[in-house]
Parts: C-alpha cells; sequence; structure tokens
C-alpha cells in the first residue's frame, strides 16, 4: 500500500495548474489504470432509498424506443422538429432511439445540427462540413509528407516518441505522488509488490498516452530540429481558403480554436507525427463488437479495405480481416483530422473507444468527424495534460458518494480512496468499458439528450410540463458512475480492505451492469443531489 498512498490535500490544489512533470506523471498513471486486469464478476446489492419522483428510466415507466415512424412524424413540413425538439429529446431520455435511425438521430444529440433547423439549413451544413473535414484530411497528408522529408527514421523512433508499452516502475510510482496536489514529493525508490496489479492486463489493454506529451515544450532538448518543422497555430477552420492538392508544404493556420471556445498551443508537424503512430498503434487494436450494427462495414471487401488502409498509411495490418482493416482505417482517418481540428488536445488513447460506436452506425467519414468533435466538447476536457478537467469530475463522484451515503464514504476514507480514483477508467472513456457496446449507446443516448436539452435552454420548467420531472444534467454519467459504486455498496464494506480491491471491482463490471436500472439509480441522486452538489462546487 506505501506505493499506492496518496497525500490528501485541500480541494482548492485539485483545480491548481500543474507543472509539467507532473502533468507528465499523471500520465504515466493513467496509463497504469488503463491496463487493469479484470476480475472475476463479483455479486451486488443495491440499498438505496427511492426518491419522491418517479425516474423517467425506470422499468416502471420506461416506454419504446423512438421508432421511424415516431421520428418522422416530429418534423414540420419545413423538415423542423416540432416544439423546439422538447418531445424528441423526451423521447429520446425514457426509451433510446431505434438501431434504424440512431445514424439520423445522433448528429441532433451531438449538436451537428441545431434542433430548431429546417431541412434546407441542415443541408447547408453537411455541404460546408464535408468540405471542412477534406480539408482538415488534406492537411494531414501534407504534414505527413513534410514530415517523412525533414526527419529520418531514426528521429522517429528516438525521443521524439513516446514508448507505447507500459511505464517504468520508478513513472509510475512518481505519477502516484503527483496525483493530489501536483507536487513532486520524494522518491524513496521503492515500489510495493501489491501494485503489481495495477500494472497487469491481457494483451488487448492498451495504454493510455497523450501524445502530446513528449512534444508539449518545442524549445526542450529534445526537439533540437523543431525549428524546421512546420508550426500548427491556433486559428479559424473555416477560413473561406480552399486547398490544393499541392504536395508542396504551407505554413497554413489550421486549428478552429473559435469552435473548441479555447485557445489552442502552438503545435508542430513533430507533434502531428507523434499523434499520428499511437493513432495507429490503436486503431489495429479495436475491438469487433461493432461488427452486428454494423453490416454495411462487416461485409466489405478486401479490395477496398486495402484500399482505405493504404489511403491513410496504415501499416501492418496483414493479419486482420478486411472488416478490421476498414474499421482502423477509418479510426486513423477521422482521430487525425481531429488532432488538427484541436491541437490542444490533439490525440490521447482512450479516445479510439468514444469514436468506436461512433463510426459503426454513421458510415460517413464527415459525418462521424463532426458527430465526433461534438462528442468530445465535452469529453474532451478528459484528455487534458493539466488534469484539471479528470479531477473535477472524480471530486463530484466523491461528493455524491459523501452526501448519499456518509458510512460508504466513511470506509473510503479509511482506505485513503475517498477520492474515488479507482472510477477512473469509467469517467475517462464513458463507461465504455464496463457496458456492451448496445448498453454504451443507450447511455450515451440519453447522456446526450440531456446536454442537447442544456444547449436549447431546455430547463426544469419546461421537463415540468412534459410531465418529465427530472432536470437535464450535464453531469449524467457521473451519477450513473457513482450509482454503480453505490449499488455495490455493502460489498465494499464488508469485504474490501484497500483501494486496489476496490478498483478490481469496478472493472470486474465489465458485462454485469443493467443500463436502465443504472439509470435509474443516477436518476435517484440526480432528484435529490443535485441542486446541493451545485451550491457546493
Amino acid at each position: 500500500m506505501k506505493a499506492l498512498k496518496r497525500s490528501h490535500t485541500s480541494s482548492s490544489n485539485s483545480s491548481s495548474p500543474s507543472s509539467s512533470s507532473s502533468s507528465s506523471s499523471w500520465i504515466h498513471l493513467r496509463s497504469v489504470l488503463f491496463v487493469v486486469a479484470n476480475s472475476s464478476p463479483a455479486s451486488c446489492s443495491s440499498s438505496f432509498d427511492r426518491g419522491r419522483l418517479k425516474s423517467p428510466w425506470s422499468r416502471r415507466k420506461r416506454k419504446n424506443v423512438l421508432s421511424p415512424q415516431q421520428w418522422r412524424t416530429l418534423f414540420t413540413p419545413e423538415g423542423r422538429l416540432r416544439d423546439g425538439g422538447i418531445k424528441f429529446l423526451k423521447k429520446v431520455r425514457s426509451g433510446g432511439i431505434h438501431p434504424s435511425i440512431r445514424a439520423e438521430v445522433w448528429p441532433y444529440l451531438l449538436g451537428v445540427y441545431d434542433l430548431k433547423s429546417s431541412k434546407e439549413e441542415r443541408d447547408a451544413i453537411r455541404t460546408q462540413n464535408r468540405k471542412e473535414y477534406e480539408k482538415l484530411r488534406r492537411q494531414c497528408r501534407r504534414l505527413l509528407k513534410q514530415y517523412d522529408r525533414t526527419y529520418s527514421s531514426k528521429q522517429l523512433s528516438g525521443k521524439l516518441i513516446q514508448d507505447v508499452h507500459s511505464p517504468s516502475s520508478e513513472e509510475v510510482e512518481s505519477a502516484r505522488e503527483s496525483l493530489s496536489s501536483g507536487e513532486r514529493t520524494p522518491d524513496d525508490g521503492t515500489v510495493d509488490d501489491s501494485s503489481s496489479m495495477l500494472l497487469e492486463g491481457d494483451n488487448s489493454s492498451r495504454r493510455i498516452t497523450n501524445a502530446g506529451g513528449s512534444t508539449l515544450n518545442t524549445d526542450s532538448s529534445e526537439t533540437d530540429s523543431s525549428d524546421d518543422a512546420e508550426v500548427i497555430r491556433a486559428s479559424p477552420a473555416s477560413d473561406g481558403r480552399e486547398d490544393d492538392e499541392s504536395d508542396v508544404p504551407t505554413n497554413e493556420e489550421i486549428s478552429p480554436s473559435t469552435k473548441t471556445g479555447i485557445q489552442s498551443p502552438v503545435r508542430t508537424t513533430e507533434d502531428f507525427a507523434t499523434w499520428q503512430r499511437i493513432i495507429r498503434v490503436d486503431a489495429v487494436r479495436a475491438n469487433t463488437e461493432w461488427i452486428p450494427y454494423s453490416y454495411c462495414q462487416a461485409t466489405v471487401s478486401e479490395n477496398r479495405a486495402r484500399r482505405s488502409a493504404e489511403a491513410v498509411g496504415l501499416r501492418d495490418y496483414d493479419h486482420l480481416e478486411p472488416h478490421r482493416i476498414f474499421h482502423a482505417a477509418r479510426l486513423v482517418a477521422i482521430l487525425e483530422a481531429y488532432a488538427l481540428y484541436d491541437p490542444e488536445i490533439g490525440y490521447c488513447q482512450g479516445m479510439s473507444d468514444l469514436l468506436s460506436p461512433i463510426i459503426a452506425i454513421i458510415t460517413e467519414d464527415h459525418e462521424a468527424f463532426w458527430c465526433f468533435v461534438g462528442f468530445m466538447r465535452k469529453a474532451r476536457h478528459n484528455f487534458r495534460l493539466d488534469e484539471v478537467g479528470i479531477r473535477k469530475q472524480l471530486k463530484i463522484v466523491s461528493m455524491i458518494i459523501k452526501f448519499k451515503d456518509s458510512h460508504l464514504y466513511r470506509h473510503l476514507q479509511k482506505l485513503q480512496a475517498e477520492d474515488c480514483f479507482f472510477v477512473y477508467r469509467m469517467v475517462v472513456v464513458l463507461f465504455r468499458r464496463e457496458l456492451t457496446f448496445e448498453q454504451t449507446m443507450c447511455l450515451w443516448e440519453v447522456m446526450w439528450a440531456d446536454q442537447a436539452a442544456i444547449r436549447a435552454g431546455i430547463g426544469k420548467s419546461a421537463w415540468s410540463r412534459i410531465r418529465q420531472r427530472a432536470p437535464p444534467t450535464d453531469d449524467l454519467l457521473l451519477y450513473a458512475i457513482a450509482a454503480s459504486v453505490l449499488q455495490r455498496r455493502k460489498l465494499i464494506i464488508e469485504r474490501y480492505n484497500s483501494m486496489e480491491e476496490i478498483l478490481r471491482e469496478c472493472n470486474s463490471m465489465a458485462g454485469q451492469l443493467d443500463v436502465w436500472k443504472l439509470l435509474d439509480d443516477a436518476h435517484d441522486l440526480v432528484v435529490t443531489l443535485h441542486d446541493k452538489i451545485e451550491s457546493s462546487l
């Protein structure tokens, strides 16, 4: 346990910017948690006291999914959603979406289309979005060609590229010590045997690494050649200029900081080459859960799959079946484009988990890309190097448990686990690894509907008028995560005596959760604690 202990400081420290060394350490600890081996499923029990308001996800109230017929009736002759989309969002929140219309519906939930837009407006948006995506893809190709001409293969395999294998024990220890305050504490050079559990993983387990970490400081000794690299600066992507297909590198500015709402840092082709390499490693390792949900992609010909792979420079795929090659090529294309679109985040391992369901449902790359952009509008904070976003979310989960179940919270305090770091993976990839593919989509759709309601200004009063008394929240995921822990409160209190055991239990939830029961319990927490949590932040 010595190696796992973290100094606990005031909550104000969790929002303070960390030093670059602390950020790097944090990345390595994230790597460790992403390769934890799953244990056998454990039984669970729930001790929730139901709130007075009925949950829209309760089995007693759950309605059928939004059907294709119902979807069509929601539009006016001009192609606008009736009543500003309130009925539409209510239906999605209470029952989900029929698989056959997910590709049509998701762009509304993810903010690609405004809920009040007409068909004519959406057609114009679709055309513009296609042009902007194609522009990003051309920039990807030019940057890669320039980098290949400027840097030797020896440099690419050297310090500029982070190793994608497990971190050293010293890095793991350093990362753990930097957790609570961002300050480095003296390393005694020891790693307790219990920490070996964190480093175990099956062959499919992957390290989570923000590829920009090694080249974030372009003035460092590791990037002595950066003066020759093309600079990627922050500026609007939609500047009206059309790119030609020339291979001549340019200093064109490509980051859409006006869309992401942040000031992006200067990046170089070195950063992009790093992202590109790790994206490819993740893409060829993607699982095949999506196959039943995308027949046309699952039956793609070998010739088409290989052409797609060659188009994005994908290599080392001979061991894959055609459908996996095709899926990997699409992941590469869209993730590379996103790295240029949002260079502050670039690419971080775990993002491919979030994109995979989207490209399984949406067959056009440009449409899938903009849906992913909408998804990442909130999820991007999970991948920031300064760790502020992830710390804030873990703090909210901790507060929910504290206010709901003081007995469980005191037990976590005794184990020095009240920071809820054991749910880190759930937060980062939004339950993707704890739920089945279908369950993931159900949870995400309900979560997206809440976020769409908030974007549209649909508040508590509107839900009350339509007899849906559960107000939308941006943090539904966190309430669901807290609910999954509270469902196991008895087991945690009576049997678990270390954070490692709780971590193992959380990772054993995969395939064992009832997503609608989870949403029901999450709603109870929203109803009873949401206002209290908001006022405490």
